[in-house]
């Protein structure tokens, strides 16, 4: 696979800022998220600026440990058209590693109380000592991005 990223668009009928505050709440990203993993936000406290560390505790069937916890880095955010996040790991010496997947929500106003919004999953940027320990990328089907996008616009509709 040449393309190294998937995305999924939704338009629902919100403004954008409401679609973009929902966003930038990290206790809603439980609802939203489309596979199950993400369990519940550790951190709460909305995301205000690039660079903004927020923790998510998840569960993976999959996964070595089961329930686990991930760190996401805010690497775009420009109210309310875009939001985006790294999503990696806590060492156990405290340090920080990202492994170079980014969560990405734009948003494009259809007028005052519609909006289309646009998720992408990019890996491009993962390095290929990530990917010699045999992850695959993207690393679930692709009804993940549409079922996120279905449940955000739930969400944001109050449905």
């Amino acid at each position: 696979m040449d393309q190294e990223n998937v995305s999924a668009t939704l338009t629902v009928a919100v403004p954008a800022e409401k679609v973009f505050a929902v966003l930038a709440d990290p206790t809603t990203h439980s609802a939203i998220d489309g596979t199950g993993w993400v369990q519940e936000s550790v951190d709460r406290a909305p995301l205000t600026e690039v660079g903004q560390i927020f923790r998510m505790d998840m569960y993976h069937a999959n996964h070595p440990n089961g329930d686990y916890q991930v760190v996401n880095k805010v690497q775009v955010l420009d109210p309310p058209r875009a939001i985006g996040w790294l999503t990696g790991q806590e060492k156990g010496d405290g340090h920080l590693e990202f492994g170079g997947w980014i969560w990405r929500y734009d948003l494009a106003p259809l007028g005052p109380s519609e909006t289309e919004v646009t998720l992408t999953y990019d890996w491009s940027a993962v390095p290929q000592f990530i990917r010699e320990r045999g992850i695959q990328f993207p690393p679930f089907g692709p009804e993940h991005l549409t079922n996120s996008l279905h449940h955000l616009a739930e969400l944001v509709s109050g449905g």
